[in-house]
C-alpha cells in the first residue's frame, strides 16, 4: 500500500446531515465532470459539526483554566492572609511561589486562543500545535519546581531552620494543598476529556504544588513534635515524588510532539472502516493530534471493477462514518485504491520512491 495521492486534493465543510445532496442535485455535462474530477482525487473534508467541537473544546479549556486560576488566587489569598497574622518569611515565599506557579495557565490560555484561528496558506494544519509548545513551557516549569524543592530541602538540612508560628504554617499548607489538588484533578480530568495533552501537564503542574505544600504541613508536623529533620526529609521525598509527576507530563508532551497516539484508537478506526459497505480491505490508518483535535490519512481498497464515482462514494461513506464515530476526530484524507485482480500493482510507477 502506498500513501501518495494522486489528482487534486480538496476540502470543504458540511454538517452531518448534508452529505453531498447539493453536489448529487447538480446536472448535465458540467456536473458529471466535476463529479468525476472530484472522485479522483482523495477525499478530505472537514466536519462542521466536529470543528465546532474543536472549538467548544478550546473553549472549555479556557473556562478551565480561568476557573483554576480563580481558585489557585483564592487559595494565595488566603494563605497571604496567614501570611500576615503569622509573619513567617518562609511562608511567604512558599505564597509568592503559588502565586508565580498559578501564572503558568497564561501560556496555555494564550495557546488555547490561538489555536482557535483559521488554517492559513502558511499555517495550513492551524494553530493548533501551540498547546504543545506551552506544553513544553509547563514540563520546564515542573523541572524548575523540582531542582528548586530538592537545593531547599538540601540547605535545610545542612543548615536547619527553627519553624516559627508553626500552627499557622500548618494551616496554611492545607489550603495550598487543597487548592492545588482539586485544581490538578478538574484540569486533568477536562484535559482527558477534551484531548488535550498541555491542559493534562499544567495539571500536573498543580499536583507539584500541592505536594509542596504538602511538604509544607509534615515538616510543620515535624517541628511542632520536636523533630526538625523531618522538614528537609520530606522536602527530598517530595522531590522525588516531582520527578516522577515531571516524567509523567514529559511523556504526554513527548508524545504529542512524536505524532503518537493511542493504538486503541487505530483498531477503533480500523474497525469502523471495515464496517462501511464497499470496502473490501483497510489500508494504511494514520493518525495525529494537532492540539486537541484528530487529523486522520487513511487508505481503503474498493472493488477494482467500480466506476469513479462509486468508489468516491464509498470514501466520502468512510469518511463520514469515521468523524462520525471516531471521538475528536476533526478531519480525514481517505484514499481509494482498486482491489484485485490478483497480482495487480497499481502503484508501479511509485515502486522508486516508496
Amino acid at each position: 500500500m502506498h500513501g501518495h495521492g494522486h489528482g487534486h486534493g480538496h476540502g470543504h465543510g458540511h454538517g452531518h446531515g448534508h452529505g453531498h445532496e447539493g453536489e448529487l442535485g447538480r446536472g448535465g455535462i458540467r456536473g458529471l465532470l466535476a463529479k468525476a474530477g472530484h472522485a479522483l482525487a482523495p477525499h478530505s473534508h472537514d466536519s462542521a459539526d466536529k470543528t465546532d467541537a474543536a472549538l467548544e473544546g478550546s473553549s472549555r479549556g479556557l473556562r478551565v483554566l480561568a476557573v483554576s486560576f480563580g481558585v489557585l488566587l483564592v487559595t494565595a489569598a488566603v494563605q497571604a492572609v496567614i501570611v500576615v497574622m503569622s509573619g513567617s518569611v518562609a511562608l511567604l515565599g512558599d505564597t509568592l511561589h503559588n502565586v508565580a506557579d498559578a501564572l503558568t495557565a497564561v501560556p496555555l490560555a494564550i495557546a488555547f486562543s490561538l489555536g482557535r484561528r483559521a488554517a492559513t496558506r502558511r499555517f495550513t494544519y492551524g494553530y493548533g500545535r501551540a498547546e504543545d509548545l506551552a506544553g513544553i513551557a509547563i514540563v520546564l516549569i515542573i523541572a524548575a519546581s523540582a531542582v528548586l524543592a530538592g537545593y531547599e530541602a538540601v540547605t535545610r538540612l545542612f543548615h536547619p531552620q527553627d519553624m516559627r508560628a508553626v500552627g499557622w504554617v500548618a494551616a496554611a499548607a492545607v489550603v495550598g494543598f487543597l487548592g492545588n489538588e482539586w485544581v490538578a484533578r478538574y484540569r486533568i480530568g477536562v484535559g482527558r476529556e477534551i484531548g488535550s495533552a498541555a491542559l493534562v501537564a499544567d495539571g500536573l503542574h498543580a499536583r507539584t504544588d500541592g505536594f509542596t505544600s504538602l511538604a509544607v504541613l509534615i515538616g510543620a508536623g515535624g517541628a511542632a513534635l520536636g523533630f526538625p529533620l523531618a522538614d528537609p526529609i520530606v522536602g527530598l521525598l517530595i522531590t522525588v515524588a516531582i520527578c516522577f509527576v515531571l516524567r509523567d507530563a514529559a511523556r504526554e508532551i513527548y508524545h504529542r510532539l512524536m505524532d503518537a497516539v493511542d493504538p486503541a484508537i487505530v483498531d477503533e478506526a480500523e474497525a469502523i472502516l471495515g464496517e462501511v459497505e464497499g470496502v473490501e480491505r483497510v489500508g494504511s490508518v494514520r493518525l495525529r493530534w494537532i492540539g486537541h483535535a484528530l487529523h486522520a490519512e487513511v487508505e481503503i481498497l474498493v472493488g477494482h471493477e467500480l466506476s469513479l464515482v462509486d468508489a468516491h462514494a464509498v470514501a466520502v461513506a468512510a469518511e463520514h462514518r469515521l468523524i462520525h464515530d471516531l471521538p475528536r476526530l476533526r478531519a480525514a484524507t481517505v484514499h481509494t485504491d482498486p482491489h484485485g485482480p490478483a497480482g495487480a500493482d497499481h502503484h508501479a510507477p511509485l515502486t522508486s520512491h516508496r
